[in-house]
């Protein structure tokens, strides 16, 4: 238990202070440094921490912790401001709506869904992750990051997950550009086969992407004559919510 304790321990060091270094953290506990050093591995490779991208050196949280953030989120001012707009959104549409953010450039996590009554629909489950550059909750979140995440990004090898997937570095920045231009940002069959969906960005008031809201959908129901219509309703809900997160 020992062993446990400490881990807990220095996971919410790092979530106070982060990035942090090692160095940092063997001073703060008077540990060995090995012993710290065992530790923050141990935490990375189950997913609770990771590297920070700038500073390799130094810690931060990772999409695990994200992953169980729900029940605290509901205390938190993007829970809340999304909350009943989603509901709004799944009541005018009748499909699922989804509310994921980012682990920096890592991935998107999802942390709330609001279901639709078909039978037949899409499921994410809270704490499922997903790729920014082949899903629309990430590229609605990469259209609004400064362009030197983009080219992060793009210099790794962008993996194909179905033949639709965008994995050529111009074309995923004209499609960014296009996401910039239209609100919103389609994602179809890009990521799971027949899955298909439409995501804005929720947006701090410097313009600073924390969210995707989304509505998905089985592939079946998709209606191309449509997209302009769901992605307006999905643009306003995310502009919504940012309102109502800043209390404007």
């Amino acid at each position: 238990m020992k062993s446990v304790t400490r881990s807990l321990r220095i996971l919410e060091a790092v979530a106070h202070h982060q990035p942090v270094t090692v160095g940092e953290l063997t001073k703060l506990f008077g540990l060995p440094k090995s012993t710290v050093q065992r530790t923050l591995v141990s935490l990375n490779e189950a997913g609770w921490l990771r590297a920070n991208r700038q500073d390799t050196t130094r810690w931060e949280i990772g999409a695990r912790v994200l992953a169980v953030r729900p029940a605290a989120l509901q205390g938190s001012s993007l829970f809340a401001a999304a909350r009943e707009p989603m509901i709004r959104l799944r009541d005018a549409l009748n499909e699922t709506i989804h509310l994921s953010v980012p682990d920096a450039l890592q991935c998107m996590v999802v942390v709330d869904r609001v279901d639709c009554a078909h039978a037949v629909r899409t499921y994410y489950a809270i704490g499922d992750t997903s790729p920014l550059h082949a899903t629309a909750t990430g590229r609605a979140i990469l259209a609004h990051l400064p362009p030197a995440d983009v080219d992060e990004l793009v210099a790794q090898r962008l993996e194909r997950y179905r033949d639709a997937t965008t994995v050529d570095p111009a074309e995923l920045r004209a499609e960014l550009k296009r996401v910039r231009t239209d609100g919103y940002a389609l994602n179809r069959n890009q990521y799971r086969p027949d899955v298909c969906a439409i995501a804005a960005p929720v947006l701090d008031e410097d313009g600073t992407p924390l969210a995707s809201v989304a509505v998905s959908m089985p592939d079946s129901r998709y209606d191309a004559d449509r997209l302009p219509e769901w992605g307006r309703l999905v643009a306003d809900t995310a502009g919504g919510i940012s309102d109502r997160r800043s209390g404007a």
